[in-house]
């Protein structure tokens, strides 16, 4: 006696569910004075948007635009205009979305904080700490017209 065993294929009711692969996109709020989005809100947290490009800490980032850990902590969290951040912030947006231009944007926020050979060893970070900022400019420069450094 032979004993056939059939597979039988699940029914729709007892599929499991499909997943579904939507990309839940960051809730964008604009900051008067600010270039870009200003403000995007992923998962429970608000971030300035350059601060969240650059995958920086809060720290880090002040350091960056040169104001305060509690300043970007006003900003982010009240979505206020803060009038002392709105140059710095916005001259690093512009270098930032220049040097996207020839470099992997993904790199750039390493890049603030590795000493580079380019600025006699210092970290570019330290060169804008400075006030020496037309320095990196100058690479960009370099770098978008293929000028060797």
């Amino acid at each position: 006696m032979t004993t056939r065993i059939s597979k039988k294929k699940p029914s729709p009711k007892h599929a499991p569910p499909k997943r579904s692969k939507q990309r839940v996109e960051p809730e964008v709020v604009s900051v008067n004075g600010l270039k870009g989005v200003g403000l995007v809100r992923f998962a429970g947290e608000t971030k300035l948007e350059l601060r969240d490009r650059l995958k920086m800490s809060r720290d880090m980032f002040g350091r960056v635009v040169n104001v305060s850990v509690r300043t970007l902590a006003k900003v982010e969290s009240e979505g206020q205009q803060v009038e002392k951040l709105r140059r710095p912030y916005n001259e690093v947006y512009r270098l930032h979305q220049t040097l996207s231009e020839v470099v992997d944007p993904s790199a750039l926020g390493s890049w603030f904080s590795d000493p580079n050979p380019a600025f006699d060893g210092l970290k570019p970070i330290e060169v804008i700490e400075r006030g020496e900022i037309d320095r990196l400019w100058e690479m960009a420069y370099r770098l978008r017209s293929g000028m060797p450094g």
